[in-house]
């Protein structure tokens, strides 16, 4: 009976190594991506970001907090004839609502105190490559709507200024951890903007539905935690 068990579980550990292998090979991992998983659905998502990555459509990541929409973004952009450009990411939630703004469009000197100088925002430093905006429902309104511009026809204004800073060429790749019709409903989310950010939606499963994905996970973090923690020999 042992002895049964230890060839299952050999086994399960070869198949487990024998997916993961594979799948690394699959996804172009020698520009060092980790996407980790064999079960349908996760390599249904990973097919969709391939296909999407050779165009220039915006895509929208929906999915729970930690089901890896940061990932799919480095993919997605990696794989992308804008590669060799900056992926330049924001998260919404992240920074103070007062900021927010001279962060991603930048400021020109004395337009608020402490505008000391002029700023670049982070939508000129991603100008030919991609912007991945997360906790896209975070953004206020009153931004959304400046951002709508710059979605639709690249043009760009600090703040502060009173004409035309920058004309910007960015691909968009947004993220929410919540229903954006839902968000749309609250008015938490501008309708203009959802539908020029969703033309190509990606939806991300919950670990708890992809539960054969957990072994070849748990090996991984389970191999980082041992280096991080043991130096070398």
């Amino acid at each position: 009976v042992l002895v049964g068990r230890a060839a299952v579980a050999v086994k399960a550990a070869r198949e487990r190594e024998s997916a993961r292998s594979s799948l690394m090979e699959q996804n172009g991992n020698s520009d060092k991506m980790t996407l980790l998983g064999a079960s349908p659905s996760f390599r249904h998502i990973v097919e969709l970001a391939r296909k999407v990555a050779m165009t220039d459509a915006s895509v929208m990541l929906v999915g729970e907090s930690g089901t890896g929409k940061e990932l799919i973004a480095q993919f997605v952009h990696r794989h992308s004839r804008r590669s060799k450009m900056p992926l330049v990411p924001l998260n919404c939630a992240a920074v103070p609502e007062n900021l927010l703004e001279s962060e991603m469009f930048g400021h020109k000197r004395g337009s608020f105190t402490g505008a000391d100088r002029d700023k670049v925002g982070l939508l000129e430093v991603a100008n030919n490559g991609t912007f991945f905006l997360d906790a896209l429902t975070e953004m206020p309104l009153t931004l959304q709507a400046k951002l709508l511009r710059v979605v639709q026809d690249g043009v760009l204004r600090r703040v502060g200024s009173e004409t035309q800073d920058a004309i910007v060429n960015v691909r968009f790749i947004s993220a929410t951890n919540r229903d954006p019709r839902e968000a749309i409903k609250q008015k938490q989310l501008r309708e203009d903007l959802f539908y020029r950010l969703n033309v190509f939606p990606i939806v991300l499963p919950p670990l708890r539905e992809r539960v054969e994905d957990i072994p070849i996970l748990a090996k991984h973090f389970l191999e980082q935690s041992w280096r991080r923690h043991h130096s070398p020999r």
